[in-house]
């Protein structure tokens, strides 16, 4: 595992006798895309507040790199809130170079990096253009650019494609690739559990102000596994669900007569191999595949599960 660029220990925060977080512990490798997880309510936005060092912990600590979390490191550190935060009244060009110098750029650089940038996104005539006359999509690039123009080591993306179509959402999925590798490390905050699969290295899911799961997104994946399988074969569906005996169960299949699949589940403590033994012996097996269960399913799941064991308890 990498170098931790950031890590947070036993980190609680309450708001009028409302705990908006509790105990979080969580650690971002260097260079890694790391998912910030959750329900509406569970706490990922005051975490980042904390981050960001809008509002301090009441308990715990922060860490960048090998130092305390400070004022100082601010300047490494790039935030693109779900809430966007530009001025509506001003010209596009006026508030990015503004915005740039408040990163610390001196008026020359700022404009050389706007310049590059503005002809990436191929948006040079909106330069002169007030930002109320942007769609939600256009000033989110905006945004996006200035986000990112100081090169910060750290970068908190909260939401990142709301308001973009598929051909921008893309572009950006191929911007935030581009900067890990560079070596940007980015927190990837999201309900997209899709981009969670596409983008990032590792996890952790808030729920109830609490992290409830975190680790490597294959590792998690790897362990809610099921023993379902797909299968595909030449026959009649009758001889496949004949075929299982006490190895398999069926969990779904389609509505053709012949030549279809199904999914399965190993059940009494079986094997593939016993289980394809027996399948075999009765239809032609042209496919046979795990089912991997998707970021979405673990999410769902795991919330649900917390929920129930609190509820119980």
């Amino acid at each position: 595992m990498s170098t931790p660029i950031f890590r947070a220990e036993n980190v609680s925060k309450a708001y009028a006798g409302h705990v908006a977080i509790e105990n979080i512990s969580i650690s971002v490798p260097e260079g890694s895309i790391f998912g910030l997880l959750g329900p509406n309510g569970a706490g990922k936005t005051t975490f980042i507040r904390i981050i960001n060092q809008i509002t301090g912990p009441d308990t715990g600590g922060l860490w960048f790199g090998n130092e305390p979390l400070d004022q100082k490191h601010l300047q490494q550190i790039g935030y693109l809130p779900e809430e966007r935060g530009l001025y509506k009244k001003m010209k596009v060009g006026e508030q990015a170079l503004y915005l740039c110098q408040l990163k610390g750029l001196s008026k020359k650089d700022a404009l050389a990096r706007l310049k590059y940038w503005f002809e990436k996104f191929e948006i040079q005539a909106w330069w002169h253009k007030k930002v109320e006359e942007l769609s939600k999509g256009m000033a989110q690039k905006v945004q996006f650019i200035v986000t990112v123009l100081h090169e910060p080591k750290l970068l908190i993306l909260d939401e990142p494609f709301s308001g973009f179509d598929p051909i921008n959402t893309n572009l950006i999925k191929s911007e935030i690739l581009e900067l890990k590798k560079k070596g940007t490390t980015i927190i990837f905050s999201t309900h997209n559990m899709g981009s969670v699969e596409e983008l990032c290295d590792h996890i952790a899911l808030i729920n109830n102000s609490r992290v409830i799961l975190d680790g490597e997104v294959g590792e998690i994946r790897n362990r809610f596994r099921t023993k379902t399988y797909n299968v595909e074969f030449n026959g009649t569906m009758i001889d496949l669900g004949n075929s299982l005996g006490t190895y398999g169960e069926l969990i779904e299949h389609d509505k053709a007569e012949e030549g279809h699949g199904a999914t399965v589940r190993l059940v009494n403590g079986a094997t593939t191999n016993q289980l394809l033994g027996n399948i075999m012996r009765t239809v032609e097996v042209t496919g046979f595949k795990e089912v991997i269960p998707s970021m979405n399913d673990i999410f769902i799941e795991a919330v649900g599960r917390y929920n129930l064991e609190k509820q119980l308890a």
